[in-house]
């Protein structure tokens, strides 16, 4: 029966000797070395029994030999950080990597929170309103040439006012386009912008105006236009309709007939009786 004193590799006795107990297995220090100790990732050599291994991630160093691989400078009891296996303290790994607030230009420490927005970033203290400086935090917020607002901010610094009701469009990521009517190069929320005598909204409809006041059609002709000598219905002439006009009457075009035999007049000549317009034959029976 094997002495429970002696190494568990190679049987000598550990009697006066040093050795170390693995799974309360007991090794003198050669096997234990041989068996157990890992070889260390700077210097190739062996981690001894009487050397401090230390660890990171399945790879092992001498305390002596775990150093910042950019500054020499030792982790041992400092924080760091690895990039690609690569192991740095946390100034250099900074320096190298970590992203610069784009307030203050200063380094965002790894580990300190950060706020990014389209592919730039700033110290959760920097990320503020260019107008207020008040924290943006997660709030909604609207960026124009490189600077950041609040939506408040936003609005009384840019935002343009409807010439009718003088409140601001506040239309922060959308063109005001989108949103409001642009007339005669004046801003207008499309619920202010209304026919002058019905008050129904314009936008997407046609009109026109007259002394700067925007009309829908129907007002328009209703109000201004002169009225067809035979159906009395207003002529509009816009959008290219045709009318005919003589002796300070007018007509559509559809209504300039001979009043006896209805046959249009445009483009012929034509014969009066009193207020009735003939064509030539039915003048001559008169």
């Amino acid at each position: 029966m094997a002495d429970p004193y002696d190494c568990t590799k190679c049987e000598e006795s550990l009697y006066g000797l040093k050795y170390i107990l693995r799974e309360e297995q007991p090794y003198c220090t050669k096997c234990y070395e041989e068996l157990f100790s890992s070889n260390c990732e700077a210097c190739s050599l062996l981690i001894g029994c009487t050397s401090k291994d230390l660890s990171y991630k399945d790879r092992h160093w001498h305390s002596n030999c775990f150093l910042c691989m950019k500054c020499d400078s030792s982790l041992v009891d400092r924080p760091f950080a690895a990039k690609d296996d690569t192991l740095m303290c946390t100034d250099c790994y900074s320096n190298e990597f970590s992203a610069r607030c784009c307030a203050c230009l200063k380094t965002i420490m790894p580990g300190s929170k950060k706020m990014e927005h389209k592919g730039n970033s700033w110290h959760e203290n920097c990320f503020t309103c260019n107008r207020c400086q008040q924290p943006l935090g997660t709030k909604s917020f609207v960026q124009k040439d490189s600077n950041n607002y609040c939506l408040p901010c936003y609005e009384k610094q840019f935002a343009q006012q409807c010439v009718h009701c003088k409140k601001s469009l506040s239309f922060y990521f959308k063109p005001i386009t989108t949103g409001g009517v642009n007339y005669h190069d004046q801003p207008w929320h499309k619920e202010c912008f209304v026919c002058i005598g019905c008050k129904q909204q314009l936008a997407g409809q046609r009109f026109t105006s007259r002394d700067d006041f925007a009309y829908c059609l129907d007002c328009f002709c209703n109000l201004f236009a002169k009225k067809c000598a035979h159906c009395t219905s207003p002529i509009s002439g816009l959008g290219g309709s045709k009318y005919i006009s003589f002796e300070q009457r007018q007509w559509h075009n559809d209504c300039f007939n001979c009043k006896r035999c209805s046959m249009s007049l445009v483009g012929r000549g034509f014969l009066t009786c009193k207020d009735d317009i003939l064509c030539p034959d039915c003048g001559r029976d008169v």
